[in-house]
């Protein structure tokens, strides 16, 4: 039977099944801390290809995840991805989980203004205002890290590891920018075994910068993260085939809950006022801009069908 639209309790359960894996993925890369994000980031890829890679030939659509007419554009969406990564995963490294995780919340929000600003989109007050207020929740975690500044002294590790979160929130949307072209001519399954395969080879370049032998203790958590990674890439791609994306979208904020939750009772983090009224805001924005493009779309759909046919 073909998956529709039509079943949004199932695909709201595999948004969160798919934000579990995510989760689970990023806590084992942290637990990881002392190996470096380039390492990271080819584990994470390299093994995600595994999960995919079983599905697609269950399915018998292996040779569909290399059919391309676009093998430039899927590197350069490689190319981003790696960097965003690799940001991201150094993030993990210098920062409190919950708080890691908040900051990349402002990628979809970052989406709306470039695309707003290099793409021409049009975007109305009340879009621009959630990304102006959701870019505001970011700066109630920023400033607290940046402290030094004022004192003169040097940045410190979550200084520096709270700029490595926001560059790879820039990064991630101008990567999604990337995808949203590709989407238009690529399948879905060659646009995630590229983007694997690419940024596997990329990483591989950030050798000469100091990768070290994992124990075979984080060997297996990296593994697992790769692994976990894939498995929530397949999820998060199967959910939106059951419910629309304005329906399932407010549900990777379960994330926050969960890493607050993990960050306390596996890593010691305790979430300080600044970073929940922070995330607060950045959670507000991004569903009032959620929200909104739905309605928007439910007056396009209504006024389409109450045009008579010519």
């Amino acid at each position: 039977m073909t998956p529709t639209r039509t079943q949004p309790l199932r695909g709201i359960a595999l948004k969160i099944l798919s934000v579990c894996a995510f989760v689970v993925m990023a806590t084992l890369l942290k637990a990881t801390a002392t190996i470096p994000a380039g390492e990271m980031v080819f584990f994470r890829s390299f093994f995600a290809l595994l999960p995919v890679f079983a599905m697609l030939i269950w399915q018998r659509r292996i040779a569909d995840a290399f059919r391309t007419r676009r093998p430039m554009r899927h590197f350069v969406r490689g190319l981003i991805g790696v960097m965003s990564m690799g940001s991201g995963f150094f993030a993990l490294t210098r920062l409190p989980l919950p708080e890691a995780t908040a900051i990349g919340y402002a990628s979809p929000l970052l989406i709306v203004a470039i695309g707003a600003l290099l793409l021409r989109e049009r975007v109305h007050a009340f879009r621009w205002t959630a990304v102006l207020v959701g870019l505001a929740g970011v700066l109630i975690i920023l400033v607290p890290r940046f402290s030094v500044l004022t004192s003169g002294a040097a940045l410190d590790g979550e200084a520096v590891g709270a700029i490595a979160a926001l560059s790879g929130a820039v990064l991630s949307a101008f990567a999604m920018l990337q995808v949203r072209n590709l989407v238009q001519t690529e399948r879905t399954e060659a646009i995630v075994t590229y983007f694997f395969i690419s940024a596997s080879l990329l990483s591989l370049l950030t050798i000469p910068f100091g990768w070290v032998w994992p124990t075979p203790e984080q060997a297996a958590l990296l593994i697992g993260a790769g692994i976990a990674g894939g498995v929530g890439q397949l999820l998060m791609t199967a959910c939106y085939r059951y419910a629309d994306m304005s329906v399932i979208a407010p549900f990777e904020y379960v994330s926050l809950l969960l890493t607050i939750i993990i960050g306390f009772f596996v890593f010691g983090d305790v979430p300080t006022a600044t970073m929940l009224v922070g995330a607060l805001v950045i959670v507000g924005s991004g569903i009032a801009v959620i929200l909104r493009e739905h309605y928007l779309g439910l007056d396009r759909r209504n006024a389409r069908s109450a045009t008579p046919p010519q």
